[in-house]
């Protein structure tokens, strides 16, 4: 006998504001158990210590998570300069350290620092990310000790804006394309700068054509006496990412 699914079917995309120290795959259950949906899925992982837009798509929507995994995305980040950590974030062990010129960082030399990152860059993947070596993460040989060669990947960088300086700390907003690791890019900026950094906050704003100021918390979708109201419809989705109209070989 066939098991019975539990949960209602639902259709549409949810754009949830994730909080901090959730994964995103509870922060998608959550969702999904506050709906009482059959079928959920999400876009894209943001660390526990992230926050921001993340895309969840319900029952016949998950036909586009391929597209919006391939989607470009744009951040804001804190970079605290220093100290640089292993796993790039402030979970990490901080691994080296550097002095900063009286007074904190030269506002001038990061602006300065921040443009040589537009375009295509190479960037190394972060030992400390769920990229798979031999079936198994990176995460796991990091979390044993072992650091493993990784070759570097092409990512572009569309825009990078310097929000504030002050101190140690400064906040920048980030456009890039898929496969962009912003806690690597924090490295690779202190590093440039011989400040070494690593990152103390990072949001999500955008996913393709989804934009942060429309998503929703879980505290709403809890709160809600119609939690299905809240997913963008199928019809009211973009017209290039509309499942009936997709064909699947194209990209954002």
């Amino acid at each position: 006998m066939a098991r019975r699914q539990r949960g209602r079917v639902l259709d549409g995309v949810l754009l949830l504001d994730k909080g901090e120290g959730l994964s995103s795959n509870h922060a998608l259950q959550r969702a999904r158990r506050a709906m009482d949906a059959r079928k959920a899925g999400h876009t894209g992982t943001l660390d526990p210590f992230a926050t921001g837009l993340l895309v969840c798509c319900f029952g016949k929507a998950t036909k586009i998570s391929g597209l919006l995994l391939d989607a470009d995305k744009a951040y804001e980040a804190e970079l605290t300069f220093g100290a640089e950590t292993d796993s790039g974030d402030l979970t990490g062990t901080v691994v080296a350290t550097a002095e900063l010129p009286e007074g904190g960082a030269d506002k001038e030399a990061v602006q300065q620092v921040l443009q040589e990152f537009l375009g295509e860059i190479q960037q190394i993947p972060p030992m400390y990310s769920a990229l798979k070596r031999d079936g198994k993460p990176l995460y796991e040989y990091a979390r044993q000790g072992i650091e493993l060669e990784r070759p570097p990947r092409t990512v572009t960088i569309h825009s990078i804006e310097l929000l504030s300086c002050e101190g140690n700390t400064a906040r920048i907003a980030v456009e890039c394309s898929k496969g962009t690791y912003i806690r690597t890019l924090a490295q690779d900026i202190g590093q440039r700068l011989g400040y070494r950094a690593h990152l103390t906050a990072l949001r999500r704003t955008a996913v393709g054509p989804f934009l942060l100021e429309k998503a929703v918390t879980l505290d709403t979708i809890q709160d809600s006496e119609e939690p299905e109201s809240l997913l963008i419809g199928l019809a009211d989705l973009p017209e290039t990412l509309r499942p009936a109209n997709l064909n699947l070989k194209e990209t954002l």
